[in-house]
């Protein structure tokens, strides 16, 4: 009887371990967000594309409330913001003082340096046409002198208003004739094969020495062009640079 009493009771207590119900402990909800239980979420994800994620303390929560809890711990704060404007105004700051310093200096070339200029008329033809769009450099005759043979832009020594295009043909100490349409230049004849020959004069013409500090200048098209045979010498502060370049047309671009 003992024997039997002894199974019966261990009998009773397997009974009890198969049926008991351990005590069930709520997890802390995560970031603050409420917990869904896994068999309910198992069936949203089965009726949306929505990603489960499992929290750390295996309770689950829909990814669009994930997200949502991403989106708002990456604001950025006021002195995150406040730095971001200071890079931007920065940055704005130093393209503003680039373009600035640009202008300047191009101001400054085209002032002192260079300057864009347009051919009016055919007194230059052949070598220059009517609209032809010129570099001028004002800067070579700081440095030096104007030379027999170089394209220079002066002003109109009757009008300073206006500003013409010739070549020099003589400088100060030279003298100048003209003979049949002839240049002579210290009785020797001006080797000037730029001159077409159906643009050439037949007028006669000096002597004259030319004065120290001026310049005895001409066109190309001799038969078409007012120069020092009809208003005189040019003083060098007149002459304002020499050309350099023909850029325009760009089929004819070419430098002097």
């Amino acid at each position: 009887m003992d024997d039997s009493l002894h199974t019966a009771q261990q009998d009773d207590l397997t009974a009890r371990d198969e049926h008991a119900v351990e005590p069930q402990v709520a997890a802390p909800p995560v970031d603050g967000l409420p917990d869904v239980p896994t068999d309910l979420v198992a069936s949203m994800a089965a009726e949306q594309d929505d990603t489960v994620r499992l929290s750390p303390e295996g309770t689950t929560k829909p990814a669009a409330v994930l997200a949502q809890a991403a989106a708002l711990a990456v604001i950025p704060t006021p002195a995150v913001r406040a730095s971001l404007w200071r890079r931007v105004a920065a940055e704005v700051s130093t393209g503003v003082q680039t373009l600035f310093s640009a202008g300047v200096y191009a101001t400054l070339i085209v002032t002192f340096g260079f300057q864009v200029a347009r051919v009016d008329g055919l007194s230059m033809a052949p070598t220059l046409e009517d609209h032809d769009r010129l570099i001028v450099n004002k800067l070579v005759y700081e440095l030096g002198d104007p030379r027999p043979g170089d394209i220079v832009m002066l002003y109109y020594p009757l009008n300073p208003d206006k500003m013409f295009v010739k070549r020099v043909i003589a400088s100060e100490g030279d003298v100048v004739r003209i003979v049949d349409g002839r240049v002579y230049v210290n009785d020797i004849p001006l080797h000037d094969d730029y001159v077409a020959e159906e643009f050439r004069s037949h007028d006669d013409w000096g002597p004259t020495v030319i004065q120290q500090g001026y310049y005895f200048v001409m066109g190309d098209h001799r038969n078409n062009s007012s120069d020092s045979r009809h208003w005189g010498q040019v003083p060098k502060k007149y002459i304002v640079g020499k050309v350099k370049v023909r850029w325009w047309p760009l089929q004819d671009a070419r430098i002097f």
